[in-house]
């Protein structure tokens, strides 16, 4: 069951939902950071269950606890970087009748047909969202190190069910847009409790979450992420392009369904005058005055602000009846599902986005950073003759 992502910066997550601890182990993190515990400790906090009646009420501290790969300082030393993150509140009791019933929607079936009932079931096992805590450690550690680049990242909850929250202004790369995407950013920094830019959508998707939760069902959303401040260059064509490296981190994610970069799909529906970016010369910079392509051509970045969105599905995980079978008798069944369950896993997944891009383009620009204007070409091989 490999479980790593990543080239120069190499992350692996480890442990279930009901084990000990959960945790990660990551490689290739420059050396010399000094890590703020505190903002970390913060950005943690945003993705732990137990905030409002739109979470599980489990409650979990989720203080990571850093095992190695600092020095005394409490900066990255070059070696392996290892964050344990303790389990304190499980109830494995509620899973009982999932041993051979599985969840519809859930990767409880699939699971028993590759491992045949050797899989860990309380809460997921592997295949649970608290493994996302430890994708948060390390993307909080990874933001921090952005940060010091000039790279922000941040994200909302662009949509609940059917209601809407004001998109990102990431799609026009004119200076005013950008000046208007900042303050966007810091709104969405200001301490509020609920992801969103416009406060009157949050209450919406609020009563939206709630109406499905009184049903005893879940509603599916959709996330929007910006990193602004990437220089042109980075990444790389085919298979290990910005768009390949965050869409691999991001269907990790438990939940996550579709995810596109810029206009995404829309970009089907218009026509190459419209979709194309054009370029001006700002500053003696070339830069794209629109940004569609979301901030990447071909893998590599134009210098706009990266914009993606990855959708959610529904909590396969509701309380009402549904149809399924018995693993053990081989006959049909019907499940009734018990246990603590987010009525809406979007809510708790927009610092997930958020960590997960920033691991993937500062794996991108340790992997594959611009070469500075004039570079030599590589030279040729021993007893190879030049190609004319």
């Amino acid at each position: 069951m490999p479980s790593t992502f990543g080239n120069a910066l190499r992350v692996t997550v480890f442990g279930q939902s009901h084990s000990q601890a959960v945790g990660c182990v990551v490689e290739g993190l420059p050396s010399g950071h000094v890590v703020d515990m505190e903002a970390l400790g913060r950005f943690m906090a945003r993705r732990a269950p137990g905030q409002g009646p739109w979470t599980t009420p489990r409650k979990e501290a989720d203080l990571p606890r850093i095992v190695s790969g600092l020095n005394p300082r409490g900066a990255t030393c070059g070696a392996p970087l290892a964050i344990v993150i303790e389990n304190t509140n499980t109830r494995s009791r509620d899973y009982d009748n999932l041993m051979a019933v599985p969840r519809p929607g859930h990767a409880d079936y699939t699971a028993w047909a590759k491992w045949h009932g050797n899989q860990d079931v309380p809460g997921g096992g592997h295949f649970s969202g608290r493994l996302t805590a430890p994708l948060c450690a390390a993307g909080g550690i990874a933001l921090q190190m952005l940060a010091e680049r000039g790279v922000r990242v941040g994200a909302h909850l662009l949509s609940v069910a059917d209601v809407r929250d004001e998109p990102l202004c990431a799609l026009d790369n004119a200076p005013a847009s950008q000046v208007r995407l900042q303050g966007q950013l810091d709104a969405l920094t200001d301490g509020r409790t609920f992801p969103t830019i416009d406060a009157e959508a949050g209450k919406a998707m609020l009563a939206a979450i709630d109406d499905a939760r009184r049903e005893l069902d879940s509603v599916g959303g959709v996330v929007e992420c910006v990193a602004t401040g990437m220089p042109a260059g980075v990444g790389s064509p085919m298979f290990d392009g910005i768009e390949n490296l965050i869409a691999r981190a991001a269907f990790g994610v438990p939940a996550v369904k579709g995810v596109e970069f810029g206009r995404g799909f829309e970009a089907a529906r218009l026509r190459g005058s419209e979709d194309n970016d054009p370029y001006r010369m700002v500053d003696g910079t070339v830069t794209p005055v629109t940004n569609n392509a979301g901030g990447a051509l071909g893998g590599i970045t134009t210098g706009a602000p990266v914009l993606f969105r990855m959708a959610l599905k529904p909590t396969s995980s509701i309380s009402r009846p549904q149809e399924s079978v018995d693993l053990t008798s081989g006959s049909d069944a019907t499940l009734e599902v018990h246990g603590r369950h987010d009525p809406c896993v979007a809510t708790r997944a927009v610092p997930v986005a958020e960590a997960i891009c920033a691991l993937a383009l500062l794996d991108a620009l340790l992997s594959f950073p611009p070469e500075p204007p004039g570079a030599a070409p590589w030279p040729r091989r021993p007893g190879r003759p030049p190609v004319t």
